[in-house]
């Protein structure tokens, strides 16, 4: 479970860093023939900073609570 916050924990700090990114794709627009017209289009994909703070938090959040998990070893005669 550790290991699970500390996971979120570190895309949290990513999204705060990076706060989104964009995308190009090719459309096509007319394809007649031998003649063929494409177009890019870009998209954006975008989020606060206050998300990835958010997400930064549950992850310490899970990090700090969760119990470490032991195995015990019985070692009776």
């Amino acid at each position: 479970m550790k290991k699970t916050g500390l996971i979120i924990f570190v895309i949290g700090a990513l999204m705060t860093a990076l706060s989104g990114f964009s995308l190009m794709t090719r459309e096509k627009i007319i394809d007649i023939g031998s003649v063929e017209i494409t177009a890019q289009n870009r998209h954006l994909f975008d989020w606060s900073p206050l998300l990835g703070l958010s997400v930064i938090a549950v992850g310490a959040g899970i990090y700090l609570f969760a119990k470490k998990s032991r195995s015990y070893i019985n070692m009776t005669k």
